[in-house]
């Protein structure tokens, strides 16, 4: 008897292990509450036991399909999901059973960069710890990924989906948060929001480490970054950690505000950003939409070297498919402040161009002005531009600010500006012979010009000469 009892603890034992070594397992994007991508491929994924066959059933149409798990016990399936809608069930069944609920379908956004996009309740923003008692919204779900590093990508990271309240709110992306509820108003549909962003990190670091290192300039301008106690500088880092557990994760696209970091080797930005935009597209087997903030004015050290990053986010906007650059010179009350604390006004730029470009909604004028080409005419130069369709105008009624000029001697003189339907004349007594113009080309230039419509035109130059980037006096 007393041997039968202890073999039969022992199968018991077994049995047990066995079930628990076995037990499915899914990531932390992979849960209760979370937001699937709607129209779309979703993918589950997750660990199981080496050949076992995992059942998987969503309840928005009760389709049962399988996957057996490889040899790696890594699994992967394909889910097709419906329009918006929900809340719904997914029972995956193995060994064990695991029911997620409260799953909604609609539209999943990724949130990322530095301070500027990671600034939230935790730093005092009076715009968002305004909105926190009015934030519960069951339609808006949060996905806070902690800041983590990681020499080598990673299949999971620490964080949890949580339904929008002020509880849930605390320490999340404020733009992150306000783009989301735009889109939430104007769509009516479950919106999800992923935020990996860092304070302080360059590009470099949200960037596969082999496509920084396998260029030289690239290479280069990354040892040139300074080290920080305060967040990574090292190619990869954020990526592995932060990006890349997330990347099977359906999603409709994503919103940047980072550069600040770079300010100080911008001459490789435009190459560096385009290249991280098509390895994060890459590893998600899609080229979604990527719409970007342009930086915003501050007091650097260095003379125009902010103008010269913003010069490589045009270039961005110009060469990348499916970009798009909200431009925040008009957004900031104070430039010795490098965060600014208007975050709803940069949230709603951005949510515009999904809102036009992702859904085909009636936002018919969500594009900053851009030049485009510019004709000699005597002693005036006549400048071009994009999505200006109806002109121009100042705020104030003032004269246009922030304009340059200059001959061969490549030195510029402040310029008087002629508003024209579709062109802007420039010119300047003191400048017999133009050739370049400048517009909001400093570190801390705030212009009053705009479209029509309220947007403020894109800072340029015409000419490729050699930049001051001394350090200011």
């Amino acid at each position: 008897m007393k041997k039968a009892i202890t073999g039969f603890l022992f199968c018991l034992f077994l049995f047990q292990s066995v079930t628990s070594l076995a037990a499915i397992r899914l990531p932390a994007v992979i849960s209760s509450g979370m937001v699937l991508q709607q129209k779309s491929e979703a993918r589950l994924w997750g660990w199981a036991a080496p050949d076992e066959k995992i059942i998987v059933t969503a309840s928005w149409n009760n389709r049962t399909d399988s996957v057996v798990a490889n040899g790696n016990a890594v699994w992967e399936i394909k889910v097709p999901t419906p329009t918006a809608g929900g809340p719904y069930t997914i029972t995956l069944k193995g060994w064990n059973t695991i029911v997620l609920d409260n799953v909604l379908i609609g539209e999943v956004w990724v949130c990322s960069g530095q301070s500027n996009m990671e600034w939230s309740s935790y730093n005092n923003l009076k715009q968002i710890l305004d909105e926190m008692p009015n934030s519960n919204n069951p339609s808006i779900r949060l996905f806070n990924i902690p800041k983590t590093t990681s020499p080598y990508p990673q299949d999971d990271c620490e964080a949890q989906w949580k339904v929008s309240s002020p509880e849930a709110l605390q320490g999340f992306s404020a733009i992150g948060y306000f783009f989301g509820k735009k889109l939430q108003q104007q769509l009516n549909v479950p919106v999800g929001l992923i935020n990996a962003s860092w304070g302080g990190t360059p590009a470099e670091a949200w960037t596969p480490a082999e496509t920084v290192t396998k260029k030289t300039d690239l290479a280069e301008a990354a040892k040139k970054l300074n080290v920080s106690k305060w967040w990574p500088v090292e190619p990869g880092l954020a990526y592995n950690a932060m990006i890349y557990p997330v990347t099977r994760f359906a999603i409709a696209g994503t919103i940047w505000y980072q550069g600040e970091s770079n300010t100080g080797t911008a001459a490789t930005y435009r190459e560096l950003f385009s290249d991280m935009i098509g390895a994060w597209r890459n590893r998600w087997q899609k080229e979604f939409p990527f719409y970007f903030v342009q930086i915003a004015p501050y007091t650097y050290g260095n003379n125009n070297i902010a103008a010269l990053l913003r010069e490589q986010q045009s270039q961005t906007l110009a060469s990348v498919p499916r970009t798009g650059m909200v431009v925040t010179t008009d957004l900031v009350d104070d430039i010795k402040n490098i965060h600014p604390t208007d975050k709803i006004s940069v949230a709603n730029r951005l949510a515009d161009w999904a809102l036009a470009e992702n859904y085909h909604q009636p936002v018919t004028y969500y594009k900053s002005p851009v030049f485009t080409r510019m004709e000699s005419k005597d002693d005036k130069l006549v400048l071009f531009f994009d999505n200006a369709p109806n002109g121009f105008m100042t705020k104030g009624n003032a004269k246009p600010t922030e304009f340059f000029i200059a001959g061969d001697d490549k030195l510029f003189v402040p310029a008087e500006v002629k508003l024209e339907k579709d062109r802007l004349i420039v010119s300047s007594k003191q400048v017999k012979k133009p050739v370049a113009v400048r517009f909001g080309f400093s570190n801390t230039a705030m212009p009053n010009l705009f479209s029509k419509e309220g947007l403020p035109v894109t800072p340029f130059r015409t000419d490729t000469w050699e930049v001051d980037t001394s350090t200011v006096k």
